[in-house]
Order: C-alpha cells, then structure tokens, then sequence
C-alpha cells in the first residue's frame, strides 16, 4: 500500500523552499529529500535494480516461482477432481435412471485407470 502526503503538503514544502531565511530553506530541502529517500526505500527500487543488475539471480527467482506456482496448480487440480470423483459416487449410489449409468461407467473408468496406475 502507498502511503502518500496530501498535495497541500507538498504545496507547503514548495512555498517554504520559496519564502524564508537560508536555514528555512536548507531545513525545507532536508525534509524534502528525506521524505522522496523514504518513497524510494517503501519501493524497493535497490533490490529491483540489483536484480537487473544481476540476471541469473533473477532468472533463479523466476524459475523457483514458477515450479511453486506448477506445484500449486497440480495439488489443487488433484483435490478438486477428487471432490468431483466422490460427489459423482455419491450420485451414482442414488440410482438416478439415465445419470446414474452415465456416472457408474464414468466412476468405473476412473477407478480402472487408478488401478492401472498403482501397478
């Protein structure tokens, strides 16, 4: 989340840079700098240009990321269709007329190619 000062904040800064004493002015630029060194520091804009800076660490990164999104992708995929699978048992114990030999024969299939698997 950014957090940033109203414009009249920075109004007030401007028209202090314009209008005081020396110190006013130096204290005003102090203040200034400090708050756009703190914005960058809140952007992290030192790690991104170290990694553009460095590529095999940022193709690294990149390739960590990705295999952990696959991962995610496969154990989600998995319970998913095991929700499917047990619901379409549930359905088929209710022997519905036409659905229900639909669903036995799609049960009997996965179940088939599991055993299949396990061997």
């Amino acid at each position: 989340m950014i957090h940033r000062k109203p414009a009249n904040a920075t109004k007030k800064n401007e028209e202090q840079l314009l209008d005081g004493t020396l110190e006013e002015k130096m204290g005003a630029v102090y203040k200034l700098t400090l708050h756009w060194s703190q914005e960058l520091e809140k952007s992290r804009i030192m790690e991104y240009t170290q990694l553009m800076v460095r590529p095999w660490k940022l193709i690294w990164l990149n390739l960590l990321s990705g295999a952990s999104r696959g991962v995610g992708i496969a154990i989600g995929f998995t319970f998913f269709a095991a929700t499917i699978i047990y619901f379409l048992q549930a359905l088929g114990a209710l022997n519905l007329p036409i659905v229900g030999d639909y669903i036995a024969d799609i049960v009997r299939i996965v179940q088939r190619q599991l055993e299949l698997n396990t061997r």
